[in-house]
């Protein structure tokens, strides 16, 4: 009778583990440890369609082709059909829509609360990270409160801001006074304060690997007075870390928190070479984005949440022609005027020309460039024509992208409002 009732004890047991693992597996709410937003300026279909191609062939996946869930995202902004930097990448960090040129405020002047303060609130640690200016509003919009952008501003908004733990990118010269190579006009020097904040501060790339990994961090990286290099500058690049180095150090330092961290990764070097109508450094850019999203994916682990979002599409990229599926050693875009392309063409930009050297004013929608004269490209060069002059290239209205795994990420479905993205990563926190 004894060894009866053990073993039925010991069945009841059983079935009440079980039933334990069952309900939490599928009942209560499991947070990852690791939440990561790749935010990918002018990251659309046609982009990412374009950097297949380029870095091999159609055949070949990118690391953004093994995210599990993807969605089209409507970012019209609060008064416009197309919204600019700042209020795209507001709706990102705060889940509001705004005015263009707005960051973290609402139409009616109020400060918006952003994920980072969300996350410190939930007892994450945080970091940011970009590959432009910190002041760039991509990344101004996770931790400003603005209705307008203001560099010198901005960059003493980031230094009071003591909610986040790792800061890496560049914009040196607008933390300095001129007599120590910076622009600030106040004559302030926000570096020596955020050295009295408690923040370690590194300038090379070198310095960021010699950072210990054992220790919670409190790092401020400036690795040049502008923006990063691009990717096929060797010489500039010789002491900045990449974006992807970016993301691995951060990663190893925020993950030393319990509570988990949340990263903010802003890819802003695309935006620049695509407002030149740079198309060879656009795509090589989106291509350092995949490589610091593969990056993410093998740091963070499967259990994290790692989110690729393009904010705005800039300047209407488009890759057409009849080219080989697969190119030998590459391909150069119009180096051979008798190929059948690729052929890559803007929608507006600086290489834009008017239609006929005799169009007037009025019947052009785009001021003239300075030389009104038909230019062709010489042979075995790259050009790259756009359909309307505009100093820079243009936002465009087109649907971006979002792409996504881990949990969470299985939101990311359909056509959806770029606000989804603040409302996933929140759900999450």
């Amino acid at each position: 009778m004894k060894w009866r009732n053990q073993l039925l004890a010991l069945v009841c047991l059983l079935v009440f583990l079980a039933l334990g693992v069952l309900y939490f597996k599928n009942w209560v709410v499991q947070k990852p440890f690791g939440i990561i937003l790749f935010v990918g300026e002018g990251l659309d279909a046609t982009r990412l369609a374009a950097t297949r191609i380029y870095a091999a062939d159609a055949d070949t996946p990118l690391a953004l082709d093994s995210l599990s869930y993807s969605a089209l995202l409507k970012n019209a902004s609060a008064d416009s059909i197309a919204p600019d930097a700042a209020a795209a990448a507001t709706a990102f960090a705060c889940g509001v829509k705004v005015k263009n040129g707005s960051l973290g405020m609402s139409a009616g002047g109020k400060a918006l609360v952003n994920l980072i303060e969300l996350a410190r609130k939930k007892g994450r640690m945080t970091g940011l990270v970009t590959d432009v200016q910190l002041t760039d509003a991509t990344a101004a919009a996770f931790y400003a409160h603005s209705k307008s952008h203001d560099a010198e501003r901005l960059a003493r908004q980031l230094v009071h801001h003591d909610g986040i733990d790792v800061v890496l990118g560049g914009g040196a010269a607008e933390f300095r006074p001129p007599n120590k190579g910076g622009t600030r006009s106040d004559g302030a020097d926000l570096v020596v304060k955020l050295q009295d904040a408690g923040y370690e501060f590194i300038e090379t790339s070198d310095a960021l690997e010699d950072v210990p990994r054992w220790r919670r961090a409190k790092l401020f990286g400036l690795f040049g007075s502008n923006e990063l290099a691009y990717a096929d500058d060797d010489v500039a690049r010789a002491d900045q870390p990449g974006l992807a180095e970016m993301v691995r150090h951060s990663i190893e330092l925020l993950q030393f928190n319990r509570g988990g961290y949340l990263l903010i990764v802003d890819a802003g070097l695309m935006r620049k070479a695509a407002e030149l109508n740079d198309a060879d450094r656009t795509l090589l850019q989106t291509i350092e984005l995949d490589r610091a999203v593969s990056v993410a994916l093998e740091y963070a682990g499967v259990k994290s949440l790692v989110i690729v979002a393009g904010d705005v599409g800039v300047g209407g990229l488009t890759m057409s022609g009849f080219a080989p599926r697969r190119a030998s050693g590459g391909i150069w875009w119009g180096a051979d005027p008798n190929q059948d392309g690729p052929w890559l063409t803007w929608a507006t930009g600086p290489n834009g020309r008017r239609t006929s050297p005799t169009a007037t004013a009025s019947e052009t929608p785009f001021p003239a460039t300075p030389d009104d004269t038909d230019v062709s490209p010489e042979p075995g060069t790259i050009f790259e024509p756009a359909a309307a002059y505009s100093e820079r290239a243009r936002e465009t209205i087109a649907d971006v992208v979002a792409l996504g795994s881990g949990p969470g990420a299985e939101a990311l479905h359909g056509i959806i409002e770029s606000t989804r993205v603040f409302e996933i990563i929140d759900d999450k926190l």
